[in-house]
């Protein structure tokens, strides 16, 4: 029997054979390397701020002179990272009161909650500079309305967009400074005639992260 040469597959199929495996390495390589990157980094975050609410009194009560105070709150929200690029963040505080004010004067008081839910990207590539934009929902929760002695009240409920940018500044793999600037749309109706009450509050605040 005579010496076989080599088969035409082979010289057609180890090719083919080299650039699917070596596809599925690079493949292998990228997707583990993101989730090195992600574990790194961890998936959670909790933040911790002190946020300057700074209302914009607006609509046609605003014009009509009236108004709530600017103030100090706390803030605290918790971020899951679906991706290091791409993160889910939900907002917290407690109910928060204001005096209700009236060209100045004060007529009442009220409480307002605000969760909110913001879809967050995150720029990577920066360093300990890790700065990121967000857009969302805000649902707030008017109650404990005095106004007027209880001769006028405001619709109770609110929901509208948010708006977001901001930075962490990472001081080592688990704790960061936080920046972090909100536009949120909340209005209400006050009773009586008087009509829409724009609180559409700017919110800046600082704080620390815990990435985990």
């Amino acid at each position: 029997m005579g010496v076989r040469g080599p088969s035409p597959f082979n010289r057609i199929e180890m090719p083919e054979m080299k650039k699917n495996l070596l596809a599925l390495a690079v493949l292998c390589a990228m997707t583990s390397g993101a989730a090195y990157a992600q574990q790194q980094d961890g998936q959670w975050m909790v933040r911790a701020r002190a946020v300057h609410l700074d209302s914009s009194n607006g609509g046609a009560a605003g014009a009509a002179g009236v108004s709530i105070n600017d103030k100090w709150i706390p803030e605290v929200d918790v971020s899951y990272f679906f991706t290091p690029n791409f993160a889910a963040e939900l907002i917290l505080t407690y109910p928060q009161k204001h005096d209700v004010r009236l060209n100045g004067g004060k007529i009442g008081t009220l409480k307002h909650l605000p969760p909110t839910l913001l879809g967050q990207y995150h720029f990577t590539g920066m360093g300990a500079f890790k700065p990121y934009v967000g857009a969302g929902v805000n649902y707030t929760r008017f109650s404990s309305v005095d106004i007027a002695g209880g001769a006028l009240t405001v619709k109770k409920n609110s929901w509208g967009p948010a708006l977001q940018v901001g930075f962490d500044y990472a001081l080592d793999k688990n704790w960061s400074l936080n920046f972090d600037v909100k536009k949120v749309y909340i209005d209400t109706t006050v009773s009586g005639g008087i009509g829409k009450f724009k609180v559409d509050p700017v919110l800046v605040g600082l704080g620390v992260g815990y990435r985990f």
